[in-house]
């Protein structure tokens, strides 16, 4: 499978494509993703030089806390993109990506956040804010 990617909002007027593997994919329950997706967040990362975004100018950001900002497609309103300011990466929604995506889940965080209508049964493992190695806002 290649390590090339492509994907876009629901009406098409936000296009990427990324290069490089892709991370796992990292189910984020905290408050600040469900109330703007309506659920959970579910994303993977890709750096700074290893993606390109084509119809940028139809991403509204909001900067939901002074760590990050949240993009989402003016036209559609689709969730695309969480940026940390001090940081070289951006997290891509996982369900943007046209198939086949390759992509596997690899963790929950903010686990002591999320919803009381659902369960988490997958096996994966669960953090009750984030991975000792993914830098976060704290909530």
């Amino acid at each position: 499978m290649s390590d090339d990617h492509s994907g876009s909002c629901l009406c098409g007027a936000v296009r990427f494509r990324t290069r490089g593997a892709l991370r796992g994919v990292i189910y984020c329950h905290c408050s600040q993703c469900r109330k703007q997706s309506g659920h959970y967040y579910a994303a993977t990362n890709v750096p700074d030089e290893n993606i390109t975004i084509a119809g940028a100018e139809n991403i509204s950001w909001y900067e939901a806390s002074s760590f990050a900002k949240r993009g989402f497609c003016k036209t559609c309103g689709s969730v695309l993109f969480w940026k940390p300011h001090q940081d070289a990466y951006v997290s891509v929604m996982a369900g943007l990506f046209d198939a086949p995506t390759g992509l596997q889940g690899e963790s929950h965080i903010f686990v002591g956040d999320k919803g009381d209508y659902y369960t988490i049964d997958d096996g994966l493992p669960q953090f009750e804010k984030s991975t000792p190695t993914l830098r976060v806002a704290d909530e």
